[in-house]
């Protein structure tokens, strides 16, 4: 793992594509802006978890055609 320092309003690109700049630190919180292509999907942590168990929990498509 990268760990970077940034203070507000310094960011980090990367890619040339993605770019998270620090927007607020405030106490024990920090906000983040990210700027990423539309295709690129972003989310929480615990939101990507929660996706990945969803698709999991979908029985695979079976694109087969029987004659």
């Amino acid at each position: 793992m990268l760990v970077l320092s940034r203070r507000p309003n310094e960011s980090i690109v990367i890619n040339d594509k993605i770019v998270i700049t620090v927007i607020e630190i405030r106490g024990d919180k920090v906000r983040l802006g990210i700027e990423a292509p539309r295709d690129v999907p972003v989310h929480r942590s615990e939101v990507y978890s929660a996706i990945q168990r969803a698709e999991s929990d979908v029985p695979a498509s079976d694109d087969s055609v029987s004659p």
